[in-house]
């Protein structure tokens, strides 16, 4: 694996060594980052399910200004601080969390709004969520859809990366899918957040 663009192009990753983790593909990430590609400066990312980090590290070589990386796995978020030191990122444009994402999302759901917040607390600009194909989609998606306090901000977007036999909701909550891409058996989902016009 490699960074396609950016300050960081060209250098290489380390990869999982497991078959069992299956990392977004250098050519599906260089679809993903020709879209959101006008999007990405100065924006705080969230990398769910990171694996080896590569997309949310080529968001920062893109230029996002803060990059959250959260996966289950320990072995996966050495990984991640592994080839954040062979690309040396900042550590203050960085933070590698192990957790699982709903677990994760619950949390920063109940410590927002307090004073003082670390940077993962505040909506984000833009997710990436890459799970393995199995998981809970839906229980995700309404952590980002239904809740009063949002993980989303108003002018982000998230991106679900599935398999092309799964169906995911075309809107959930407040969040709607714009945008659909397949390659290969890999789709690329795109929920935005959806504006209420309040008529008086």
């Amino acid at each position: 694996m490699r960074i396609i663009a950016g300050k960081y192009r060209g250098r290489n990753l380390k990869s999982p060594p497991s078959m069992q983790v299956r990392p977004t593909s250098d050519r599906l990430r260089e679809t993903l980052f020709n879209v959101i590609a006008l999007r990405l400066e100065g924006t705080r990312f969230l990398d769910l399910c990171a694996g080896s980090g590569a997309v949310g590290i080529e968001a920062l070589s893109r230029g996002a200004a803060h990059v959250t990386f959260v996966d289950r796995s320990r072995k996966m978020c050495g990984l991640v601080e592994s080839n954040l030191d062979l690309v040396r990122v900042p550590e203050d444009e960085t933070e590698v969390v192990q957790s699982e994402a709903k677990e994760f999302l619950r949390k920063s759901l109940a410590r927002r709004g307090r004073a003082g917040p670390p940077p993962h607390v505040e909506p984000w600009d833009l997710v990436y969520f890459d799970p393995p194909y199995a998981t809970d989609y839906l229980g995700v998606l309404k952590l980002f859809g239904e809740q009063r306090e949002s993980l989303l901000d108003e002018a982000g977007l998230l991106v679900v990366e599935h398999h092309h036999k799964k169906d995911l909701p075309e809107q959930v909550g407040n969040i709607s899918r714009r945008r659909v891409l397949k390659q290969s058996d890999s789709v690329l989902s795109f929920y935005e957040v959806v504006t209420v016009i309040v008529r008086i």
